[in-house]
């Protein structure tokens, strides 16, 4: 049995509770929470859990194994160092830090105990996503053009982090985990509407290798709800919708360009007379498991402390993500001039925090 302390319970806390709560060979001891009323319901639906307003009382006790943190982003680092050098394991939801430096502490710390680090990139569990990286993998989508992603709603408007880095880490873990890489450059533009220097919204443009380029769009100001990836391919094109009733559309649409062979890449068509072919084939829905990611990502991370093997949505996985919005601050900040990743990845393991 793996004992838990879960630190924060507002607004997706209770979403992670219910999942822990129901995982075979897991308890939730104590759920820390400084609000009165958060505390309520916790007691109310959750009478074997103990909720309590300071986490020294989670922390001093010795059957707690590991934390989960759902607390606001820039409070992340801190109370994840504080689980990893008490000794326990620890689950932090997005992003995993605010900065490569202080990722690279924690995990320096987590591999010198060897305890499980992780982070909460959902979709990285999502059934559609999965579908989609094996149909990149298997070359069915052929060469990867471009991806753009839009997560739009009207609210929840924050105060504590802009709309960057409180939704890109979905759509920027995604990108990751589909083309397997990092971005190699960033470049970002966002306005403060709302409140003076917090952005709520944002437009990033993400260079990855081999000429493929992603965008993404966030926003707590837009008049509908969207949550949608789409990716472009020479054979085929997908569109994943999390909102809709279908949420993987593949298209068998595309322009088709026969290249001479020996051919220099990219090829110059126009001068060769070569003409192109548009392609509109049709379009089709995969059957896709009927299964919660949530859940899917909380097995895995009481997997990983039983197993001591990595959990999917790792470490780097989450170093990844925060180098990326990282660079996208720092575009924000300059201008939106372009920012390299390079320069934030060669940070050395464990420099400590950054700012």
């Amino acid at each position: 049995m793996i004992t838990l302390a879960q630190i924060g319970c507002g607004y997706w806390g209770p979403n992670l509770l219910r999942n822990f709560s129901a995982m075979p060979g897991a308890q939730v001891k104590y759920v820390v929470e400084a609000g009165e009323e958060r505390r309520r319901y916790v007691r109310e639906n959750y009478p074997a859990t103990k909720a309590v307003p300071a986490i020294e009382t989670a922390l001093s006790d010795p059957a707690v194994q590991a934390l989960v943190i759902a607390t606001p982003a820039r409070t992340h680092f801190d109370l994840a160092l504080r689980g990893l050098q008490g000794g326990r394991h620890v689950f932090v939801e997005k992003p995993l830090a605010m900065s490569v430096a202080e990722v690279d502490r924690l995990a320096a710390v987590a591999a010198d105990r060897r305890l499980t680090l992780m982070v909460g990139h959902t979709f990285l569990y999502n059934p559609a996503v999965l579908f989609l990286k094996q149909l990149i993998d298997a070359g069915e989508l052929g060469r990867i053009y471009y991806l753009y992603a839009q997560r739009l709603n009207l609210g929840v408007v924050r105060t504590d982090v802009n709309a960057l880095w409180n939704l890109a880490p979905h759509d920027v873990s995604i990108f990751n985990f589909l083309l397997g890489s990092p971005p190699t450059a960033v470049v970002a533009h966002g306005t403060d509407y709302l409140h003076q220097g917090i952005e709520d919204v944002v437009f990033a443009h993400l260079e990855y290798a081999g000429q493929v380029r992603a965008s993404l769009h966030v926003s707590w100001l837009d008049p509908n709800r969207v949550r949608k990836v789409t990716l472009v391919g020479s054979r085929k094109m997908v569109v994943y919708d999390d909102v809709a009733a279908d949420k993987l559309v593949i298209y068998d649409k595309g322009i088709d360009s026969p290249v001479p062979p020996g051919a220099d890449l990219p090829f110059d068509r126009s001068a060769a007379g070569v003409k192109l072919v548009y392609r509109s084939g049709d379009s089709h829905v995969p059957k896709l498991p009927t299964v919660e990611p949530l859940r899917e990502e909380a097995q895995d991370f009481l997997g990983a402390i039983v197993t001591g093997r990595p959990p999917r949505s790792d470490a780097r996985s989450g170093r990844n993500v925060v180098a990326a919005l990282q660079a996208a601050s720092l575009s924000l900040e300059g201008n939106s001039r372009r920012v390299r990743l390079d320069e934030i990845l060669s940070a050395p393991a464990g420099a400590g925090r950054s700012g």
